[in-house]
């Protein structure tokens, strides 16, 4: 079905940004490679296969030079001015599509292959054997803006008999060291094997409990890490692969190092665009923000801050 120009002034309005390219490509009846020449002729260089993921929703641009990409496609596709920019800004146009974000979409992608890895040198199955009934997370920013560390109070559900253990991941913000980065078994476990991977600033630990579980029995515990070694932190993500329990994130900041506005945001994946955004106010003698989700669905959940 072809995409007509009702249908383009229509995603250009709703979008998402994906969907938005991909109907103005059709409208103009330009390939790749035409726009690619186009943008070239303008002294912007990018793939062909990039300009494929963007209009498949499989990556997003948030970098200087893709950012001025989309808007020489603005011209080249006979757009508005600023109606791409405008859809990769979320509830905060062009300002948010510019903000730096700590991670990378394809420092995250590269993580992920990380983790798989690390996981099948444990021996780990993806989903554990077990299932998250409730999730408490305090994160602890200091005063550099560093990401100090964190700590999780957790509860499970084992849905097959046998299972002795959780694998607990942590990824650093840019710089960080994973050497120097600490795990603790605080409660009702002890660490087991840990593996680190300094290019992605990934550690993972096993966290191996007092007993065996039967299927449906739960099992509390605690645990964290103590990081402090990356640069300046804007965001606190969680992934979930699987659907779970309640799940509270708590983010405390340094008094000597405060935010100036405070978000909370859901991804439905990697990349894809940041909606069901909420201001936050810090609160408390603590200088807290949290946000808590009852059910949890397959997706990402997350906080993120401006430093100024």
């Amino acid at each position: 079905m072809g995409h007509t120009e009702a249908d383009l002034a229509q995603a250009l309005h709703t979008g998402p940004f994906h969907l938005a390219l991909r109907a103005a490509l059709a409208v103009r009846g330009l390939p790749l490679q035409r726009v690619q020449h186009h943008l070239a002729h303008r002294g912007i260089k990018v793939g062909v296969t990039s300009l494929s993921y963007w209009q498949q929703g499989a990556r997003r641009p948030q970098r200087p030079e893709s950012l001025r990409a989309v808007r020489a496609l603005e011209e080249v596709l006979e757009l508005p001015g600023n109606s791409l920019l405008r859809l990769l800004g979320g509830d905060h146009g062009r300002r948010e599509a510019e903000r730096p974000q700590s991670r990378s979409y394809r420092s995250l992608l590269d993580a992920s292959g990380t983790v798989e890895r690390l996981l099948a040198e444990l021996e780990a199955p993806a989903d554990g054997g077990l299932h998250t009934v409730g999730h408490h997370e305090r994160i602890r920013i200091g005063a550099g803006q560093e990401l100090l560390g964190r700590d999780s109070q957790q509860v499970v559900r084992a849905h097959r008999d046998g299972v002795d253990r959780y694998v607990a991941i942590h990824h650093g913000d840019p710089g960080c060291d994973p050497s120097r980065v600490r795990v603790s078994a605080l409660e009702n476990c002890r660490t087991g094997r840990v593996r680190r991977h300094r290019e992605s600033g990934l550690v993972v630990a096993e966290l191996l409990f007092d007993a065996r579980l039967r299927a449906g029995e739960t099992y509390f515990f605690g645990y964290g890490f103590e990081d402090g070694t990356g640069g300046p932190s804007t965001e606190y993500v969680r992934g979930f692969t699987y659907a779970g329990g309640q799940y509270l994130l708590q983010v405390r900041f340094d008094d000597g190092a405060l935010p100036v506005r405070c978000r909370r945001f859901a991804q439905a994946t990697t990349g894809a665009p940041r909606g069901a955004r909420t201001d936050l106010t810090l609160s408390g003698r603590h200088r807290t923000v949290h946000l808590v989700e009852q059910g949890i669905r397959p997706g990402i959940l997350g906080i993120d801050w401006d430093w100024d």
